[in-house]
């Protein structure tokens, strides 16, 4: 089945993903009331998967749904849909919704959960893209404050940056980054984003609005194992505009590139994002007769 998608809705599999379906009266379709995860498997493992489950469990307390299955269940579904799938690489899609309940926003009509993963094949960006970069405007649009709805909840509701990616797709651009109300820089629309200058790497603090990315964070100790160090730091605008290199991480993206920013082009890739890429790639799971050869 490799490059088509395969999904399991509450214990019953589909080979056509396209086939799955869930209630009409689902409450993550009504609403957005629900969370999610993406995890992006390797020589047929899940990667950084307790990080994942354990941001799914945040996000849901959040919201206050209740997770129906544990972590070791979730890790043998995981396994399975891996196995089923075919593909020794490939994209994991989790997702928690509040269940089925009537017309009206109050989680009370609601029963049991309903439990999503979705296993498909996955490239955000063409490969060329790792070597010349992406280009990135800034969105007209903002990230929520904290006083409204958190966002480190890795939510169903992605309209802020769906809009976001129609904005820098009208624009001639392939991300977008998104401020916060004080006009500091959150994340772009689905990634988090590093800015480099003088040998020093800079990202936002995950309290200016972005997501507290596993990505991120793993990339964060990569490069500070090495040697460099890592800023978390309030950034603006023009942090962006004047970094002699800067660079994306996400699930998808992995680690990319990037080449300008609202038209002012940037070293792509530069020395410290080539070197973020080398640690990345070098973390992944390998396969068995890779693994072998290198004990």
């Amino acid at each position: 089945m490799d490059g088509q998608a395969i999904a399991w809705v509450d214990g019953v599999w589909h080979d056509d993903a396209a086939n799955a379906s869930v209630s009409v009266l689902d409450h993550g379709l009504l609403y957005g009331d629900g969370v999610f995860e993406g995890i992006r498997f390797y020589a047929e493992t899940p990667f950084l998967l307790p990080a994942h489950l354990r941001r799914l469990r945040a996000s849901a307390r959040c919201l206050m749904i209740d997770v129906p299955m544990s972590d070791g269940e979730l890790t043998e579904l995981c396994t399975e849909a891996i196995a089923r799938f075919g593909s020794s690489d490939g994209y994991l899609r989790l997702i928690v919704t509040r269940g089925r309940g009537l017309l009206g926003v109050s989680a009370h009509t609601c029963g049991r959960p309903t439990t999503i993963l979705i296993a498909a094949s996955l490239q955000l960006y063409p490969p060329e893209f790792y070597e010349r970069g992406v280009d990135v405007i800034t969105s007209s649009l903002r990230r929520s404050s904290p006083d409204s709805v958190p966002p480190q909840i890795k939510s169903l509701n992605y309209l802020t940056s769906v809009l976001a990616a129609a904005e820098a797709r009208a624009r001639g651009a392939h991300e977008a980054l998104l401020l916060n109300g004080a006009g500091e820089i959150a994340e772009c629309t689905a990634d988090n984003v590093f800015i480099v200058r003088d040998g020093r790497v800079a990202t936002p603090p995950v309290s200016a609005g972005g997501l507290a990315g596993i990505t991120r964070d793993h990339v964060i100790e990569l490069l500070r194992a090495g040697g460099i160090a890592v800023d978390e730091r309030t950034l603006v605008g023009a942090d962006a505009w004047t970094a002699d290199e800067a660079f994306l991480t996400g699930t998808g993206a992995e680690v990319v590139p990037i080449a300008s920013v609202d038209g002012r082009s940037l070293v792509a890739p530069g020395p410290l994002t080539r070197r973020a890429q080398t640690l990345f790639a070098a973390s992944l799971p390998l396969a068995p007769a890779i693994s072998a050869l290198r004990a």
